[in-house]
């Protein structure tokens, strides 16, 4: 059985996501895979809709998470902050370096890596079938407090005690 990220922490209810670039299950588009750790892709980050959370949702988070990756912490693709509530999408792109598809006020984080900006998926050659965890996190703050040159994995801290509830897609990546 392979690791499911979030099996361990306190149950929440779920909300719907969406995306026009990526599907539960199905194989990472080439514009969502790596760049720069040589996978073709684009690093591009997917775009996404959320409904249904808890009308008490003060902000949301997004993240991107590889649990599969050949490392015993795995591997974070993206992570962003403080995505006002009133925000219910991010468009394709969102994820760039120059942040133009953020609504204002929201935080990317250093991903591993050291960039900060989505970096798609790029699963060692051979080894198998990595699961891609998107995820968007309801919160009940309006704010997390988690400053810019931080980890995800503070992020995810911070965020304990505050997720109100969490939708995911968890696209595949396999290179051959």
């Amino acid at each position: 059985m392979r690791h499911d990220p979030y099996a361990h922490l306190p149950p929440v209810p779920s909300f719907t996501v969406t995306s026009t670039d990526v599907a539960d299950g199905q194989p990472m588009p080439l514009a969502q895979m790596s760049g720069v750790f040589g996978a073709g892709g684009q690093d591009i980050s997917p775009q996404l809709s959320w409904s249904g959370f808890p009308p008490e949702t003060r902000s949301f988070a997004v993240t991107m998470f590889d649990p599969d990756a050949p490392v015993p912490s795995g591997f974070w693709h993206w992570a962003v902050h403080d995505i006002p509530a009133d925000v219910t999408s991010l468009p394709t792109g969102a994820g760039s370096p120059d942040r133009k598809g953020l609504p204002e006020g929201a935080i990317m984080l250093p991903v591993d890596g050291g960039f900060v900006h989505y970096v798609g998926a790029a699963p060692p050659i051979g080894h198998g079938t990595h699961r891609y965890f998107i995820v968007v996190h309801a919160l009940d703050v309006p704010t997390l407090g988690v400053e810019p040159d931080n980890t995800p994995a503070v992020q995810g801290f911070y965020m304990f005690g505050h997720v109100l509830a969490r939708a995911m897609i968890v696209p595949t990546c396999r290179r051959d």
